[in-house]
């Protein structure tokens, strides 16, 4: 263990106005409060907390973070209060000490709401003070690195759980190194024999070609010293987790691999890292598109480089990256460079973020999500995605993560660009809105007024905002109708129980669902985001496996028909189980059963003497109700044969299919299927217009078909 005198000499090396006293008294405190506890391996617990400030110093942060870092464990598991702590290392400290223990105590679960709140509090304990999130990461890596002593469940759930927030969240605040090792020892522990088999054939490779970055190291040394540019080379394999990431995205095996070296290039200044650049280019082959130029457009984080790979010694394709020696510092500690300390005061890097101004771009992203699975869906997307950067027609930058759309792009600029697209140009020629963009082209947005967001647009769009806005408006325009249609699902899941779908039960329960009231509840019920026996579920979680097994036959299917009538359905409706009915009679050939909502019912309104109330019998109904559905689909091969397919995986039978309209770039087309009730139809309808080639899709009604 490092002790005291150790630890004080790690800061002194970079603040040699180090309050030298405070951390003496912050090591001793915590010394005592943890005197008695162990770790796993049998050591003494106070080893972990000196570690992690060990780790800090790394980064060269202030007295008050490596003070933290000490103290970090003590509000938890010792008897030490925030009052204690605030009277003995002031309040900053206090606040810092409490703000990481609130951290350790948000149990992560695999649950994917569960996972976006504590990402919600996660945000908010960063927006606070960031440092509380340096100390966090840094107790993480040092847990990660000791975690052999822990039992195997307990070191799997610690892995996931690293691999899916504490990694990324360190990659998106800059500190790549961590990040590379914090996946890495994840890996370890989640993989074992994949993370073996690469390092044996790292092994491997080594003995058939000797010790290749010395070598590619001298070779860029040589370059550059023919062309007079002063710069240091460093050279390195990459970790076994990158390589075994790239296997999978390439979907390449180890042999067939090539960039698994990197190099770095540091310079003075920023036009010796083009001179660099110009050099490097010069005297090897740049592999097309893989130039990146993070100097002329830094990420939000700070992060300025220029990256490039180039075919080298062998054929070997080698990555190499070039930027300055300030650059390097933010690029080694991201947003924390904001506290670095030298020669005692807080170091002057011009390229350090101001930590409250990436924290406001960082949840100005995600303060559009409406519910947890949206918000959970931006903080994915923002922590693992690359950058592109295109252009406006004026000629202002757009970033966007790597695979976006005109889509996207039309979003970030304003969402009602966004809900107007009808189009885009990108580099002057017209491209479909599916098109992914690269580095570098400029886009130009088509709007039409009156044009809405259409549901395929979700599947094209990949960022949050997009997304969000996409389904907001989705939401808004059909809210009346899925709330129609959810009160109908909703009242038959309910009476399933023996219950009723009452506006204090929908309330109750979307207060359980976190939602903001019982139409909120119908609406997501009526849009296939929610199932009503979720509902159900959450109410009466005792009576939610009571499904109805009885079969309802045809002849039987409706309660309230005059003695020896059938069941005779309006083909200008086709009611099926689950919907509110009404029976009309005809004289002599007994009742026809409308939906309530049918328009066809109008010219009954002066007959009230015609009409019966009828209801679906309870239980479950044979898939015999027929429906016709009116689909518009792109005129692209096997696309028909996919929404047959994707109607059988629903269970549901196609008893006809007529083609109403034939285009060059779409068909039109009326599908009769079977169905058991309307929440199979919903089902079958969604599952429907999920897909990327269906344009439109509707039920269709025709009143010309009406008794």
């Amino acid at each position: 263990m490092i002790d005291v005198d150790d630890l004080i000499s790690l800061v002194r090396n970079y603040n040699p106005k180090t309050d030298e006293k405070m951390l003496r008294r912050a090591h001793d405190y915590a010394a005592r409060m943890h005197d008695g506890q162990t770790r796993h391996s049998g050591e003494p617990y106070f080893t972990h907390p000196v570690a992690v400030a060990a780790i800090l110093t790394e980064q060269r942060l202030d007295d008050a973070t490596i003070a933290t870092a000490l103290l970090h464990d003590t509000i938890e598991d010792t008897k030490g209060t925030f009052t204690e702590i605030a009277d003995l290392f002031g309040r900053d400290v206090a606040e810092l000490v409490d703000g990481v223990t609130k951290l350790t105590n948000l149990e992560l679960s695999s649950r994917e709401s569960k996972q976006a709140e504590n990402f919600r509090k996660l945000l908010m304990a960063m927006s606070k003070d960031l440092r509380v999130i340096l100390v966090k990461l840094a107790d993480r890596l040092h847990n990660m690195r000791t975690i052999r002593h822990m039992p195997l469940e307990k070191q799997k759930k610690k892995a996931q759980e690293t691999m899916d927030i504490y990694a990324p969240l360190a990659g998106r605040m800059g500190m790549q190194w961590m990040r590379d090792e914090l996946e890495d020892l994840s890996f370890r522990v989640l993989s074992p024999e994949e993370r073996s088999s690469i390092i044996r054939r790292f092994i491997t490779l080594q003995k058939e070609t000797g010790e290749v970055i010395p070598r590619i190291t001298e070779d860029i040394e040589a370059v550059l010293e023919k062309h007079g540019i002063e710069a240091d080379v460093f050279g390195r394999a990459k970790k076994p987790f990158s390589i075994w990431r790239k296997m999978k995205e390439k979907e390449l095996t180890f042999s067939r691999l090539s960039d698994i070296y990197g190099f770095r290039v540091l310079t003075k200044t920023d036009i010796d890292c083009y001179r660099v650049l110009g050099a490097v280019h010069q005297r090897w082959r740049a592999v097309p598109g893989r130039f990146k130029d993070y100097i002329s457009q830094p990420k939000s984080n700070g992060y300025r480089s220029i990256h490039t790979s180039v075919s080298g010694r062998d054929g070997k394709t080698v990555e190499i990256q070039i930027r300055t020696r300030q650059m390097h510092e933010v690029a080694e500690s991201g947003v924390a460079a904001h506290w670095s300390y030298r020669d005692g005061v807080r170091a002057e890097n011009p390229f350090a973020v101001d930590p409250a101004e990436w924290l406001e771009g960082l949840t100005e992203r995600f303060q559009n999500a409406e519910d947890h699975e949206d918000f959970l869906e931006h903080v994915k997307l923002e922590m693992y995605s690359d950058q592109v950067f295109c252009f406006t027609p004026k000629g202002d930058v757009v970033k966007l993560p790597k695979g976006a759309t005109p889509i996207d792009f039309a979003y970030s600029i304003h969402t009602r660009i966004g809900h107007s697209c009808v189009g885009a140009k990108v580099d002057g020629l017209r491209v479909p809105l599916w098109t992914r963009l690269k580095n570098g082209q400029s886009v130009e947005i088509m709007t039409a007024e009156g044009q809405t967001p259409q549901a395929t647009w979700i599947d094209i769009a990949v960022t949050g905002r997009a997304k969000s806005a996409i389904r907001r408006s989705l939401r808004e325009e059909d809210r009346e109708r899925y709330i129609k249609l959810g009160r109908e699902l909703a009242r038959v899941a309910f009476e399933q129980v023996g219950k009723k779908a009452t506006d204090k039960a929908l309330a109750t329960a979307a207060k359980a669902l976190h939602l903001s009231g019982g139409e909120d509840v119908l609406a997501r019920i009526g849009s296939a985001e929610m199932s009503a026996r979720r509902v159900v579920a959450e109410l009466y979680p005792e009576l939610a496996g009571q499904e109805p097994t009885a079969e309802v036959s045809e002849r039987r299917a409706v309660i309230g028909l005059p003695p020896g009538a059938e069941t005779r359905r309006a083909q200008c409706c086709q009611a099926v189980p689950g919907e509110r009915i009404v029976g009309i009679t005809y004289p002599g050939k007994g009742p026809i059963v409308h939906t309530i909502d049918c328009p066809a019912l109008a010219a009954f309104d002066d007959r009230p003497d015609r009409w019966i109330d009828l209801h679906w019998s309870d239980g479950r109904h044979a898939p015999v109700h027929n429906v016709t559905i009116d689909v518009t689909i792109s005129n692209e091969h096997g696309v028909l044969g996919r929404i047959c397919t994707l109607i059988g995986e629903q269970n549901a039978n196609i008893s006809d299919l007529h083609f109403v309209d034939r285009k060059p770039d779409f068909f039109r087309l009326l599908i009769d299927v079977d169905v058991r009730n309307a929440e199979h139809l919903h089902a079958v309808m969604m599952a429907v217009e999920a897909d990327s080639d269906v344009a439109t899709l509707a039920r269709f009604r025709d009143l010309d078909r009406s008794p």
